[in-house]
């Protein structure tokens, strides 16, 4: 791991007179990169024609999506829906991705990209490596050998938590299709964070991201945690309340046991003066970064001292009074609580739009809370458990398209979704800022487009962007 560099001397020999072998060298990396980098549009653009994955605001059968942008800087929040994961009818992959850091947008939106598919290519393996000992072991049974082994007892000590366990009610054991995702969870994180080690395009020295995952299949949920995003679930109780159930812990410097396993790596763990709740992690001899939380990708200055990004990976069971999974970045959990959250998805005029209303109410609370801070990004995802046909979410968003004077040919229906370029377009944008894709040359017809969440609304279009030079970086809040 290369050391970390101060912004005062930050320079590097990169640019100084070199030998020509070395100059060379340096030639031959920059063209690798940039084949690499070739590589990477290709697939970018694949991933914009996979059905059903939807990354931008808007709705599906089973899930909505809301983002918007803070007022310190350029949207370092991302979201992914994809139905039908790993070509299975009934599974669901989303998540909430919260970057920070110079380039912390950057890297958020590559762990959406990639994750995914990780994770998709693990679980493969993993399966075929089953697949080959319970051959095996059949073989053994018909020669009458003892075939013993410690699954059962690895599934009985695996974590898991489930929305019964938050209300007093008995945990149940997870199924077998548990340990094979929770052992591909746990190697797509680590491959994620070495690609992005050696990324030719992210600088991930000084930045990062966050990473929630909820995979739905069928009944069961796996949770994958890094960082401080959230997710909870909204159920009824037996009287027809709604409770909140959090499914996530947030990973911060103030537990225990991720402060202890940071100083044990000569990490350094304290808050400053005016802001003394919230812990930060520090360099052993620098005042810098001041990172918020103890797990994240990237951050690679602080992977020697104790921040890590290895998951929580956690097993839940659907119950029929499970209605919805919200998951969502810090900009929603530091002015609203759990039950606010639920209590909003809840009560929302409709499906399509509950992600929105909950974005929208938690930017209302920040400008009351705290009128001299800057609101943060926000980006959610709710997920039904119950799902809606894709004919009534698409009612649900052609009314709401109507209502902001869209026309409803540009809303991608279940009839003509395998016959446009994007898997969803926002619901909220401007005609002029939908992208579609030239499948015949592979580049975007608006090469100047950002992604949909990334501009500023109408009345923040004129604020002043923050920006420092401190050599003290401080997450955003």
């Amino acid at each position: 791991m290369g050391t970390c560099m101060s912004t005062e001397d930050g320079m590097t020999n990169v640019g100084r007179r070199q030998p020509v072998m070395a100059r060379n060298q340096l030639r031959h990396v920059k063209k690798r990169d940039k084949e690499a980098l070739t590589i990477e549009g290709q697939r970018d653009l694949l991933l914009a024609l996979t059905p059903g994955r939807m990354f931008r605001i808007g709705a599906s059968g089973s899930a909505c999506t809301h983002t918007q942008q803070g007022r310190k800087g350029c949207n370092q929040d991302a979201m992914l829906v994809w139905e039908k994961f790993a070509s299975m009818n009934d599974t669901v992959f989303c998540g909430v991705f919260d970057g920070h850091g110079p380039f912390g947008h950057l890297v958020a939106r590559r762990i959406r990209d990639s994750l995914p598919s990780k994770l998709v290519a693990f679980w493969h393996d993993k399966l075929t490596s089953i697949e080959k000992i319970e051959g095996s072991e059949m073989e053994a049974l018909g020669n009458g050998e003892s075939t013993h082994t410690d699954h059962e007892s690895n599934l009985s000590t695996s974590r898991e938590l489930s929305s019964e366990e938050f209300l007093g009610k008995p945990v149940r054991v997870p199924p077998p299709m548990f340990e094979p995702w929770r052992e591909s969870h746990l190697k797509a994180f680590e491959e994620m964070d070495k690609e992005l080690r050696t990324h030719p395009a992210i600088d991930s020295l000084y930045s990062g991201s966050t990473t929630v995952t909820v995979l739905k299949q069928g009944q069961h949920l796996v949770v994958g945690n890094v960082g401080d995003s959230r997710a909870i679930m909204g159920t009824l109780d037996d009287n027809g309340s709604w409770k909140a159930a959090q499914l996530t812990v947030d990973l911060k410097p103030s537990l225990p046991k991720e402060a202890e396993r940071i100083r044990k790596c000569s990490g350094r763990v304290f808050a400053l003066h005016d802001e003394p709740e919230i812990m930060r992690v520090w360099l052993p001899f620098e005042d810098s970064p001041g990172l918020a939380m103890a797990r994240a990708f990237g951050d690679f200055c602080l992977k020697d001292y104790g921040v890590i990004a290895v998951p929580e990976i956690t097993y839940c069971q659907v119950t029929d009074r499970d209605k919805f999974i919200i998951l969502a970045t810090d900009g929603i959990w530091d002015v609203l609580s759990n039950e606010e959250a639920v209590q909003i998805i809840a009560t929302a005029p409709t499906r399509a739009t509950a992600a929105r209303s909950l974005v929208e109410s938690a930017v209302r609370v920040w400008r009351l809370k705290y009128p001299a801070s800057k609101v943060d990004d926000c980006a959610v995802v709710c997920l039904y458990l119950d799902r809606a046909t894709d004919e009534d979410m698409f009612t649900e968003a052609s009314a709401l398209m109507s209502k902001e004077s869209l026309p409803t040919s540009l809303l991608i229906t279940p009839q003509n979704q395998s016959d446009v370029g994007v898997e969803c377009v926002s619901m909220t944008t401007p005609v002029q800022e939908i992208r579609k894709i030239d499948l015949s040359s592979g580049k975007s017809q608006d090469a100047g487009v950002q992604e949909i969440g990334e501009t500023l609304n109408s009345e923040e279009e004129n604020a002043e962007v923050e920006t420092s030079s401190s050599r003290i970086w401080r997450p955003k809040r």
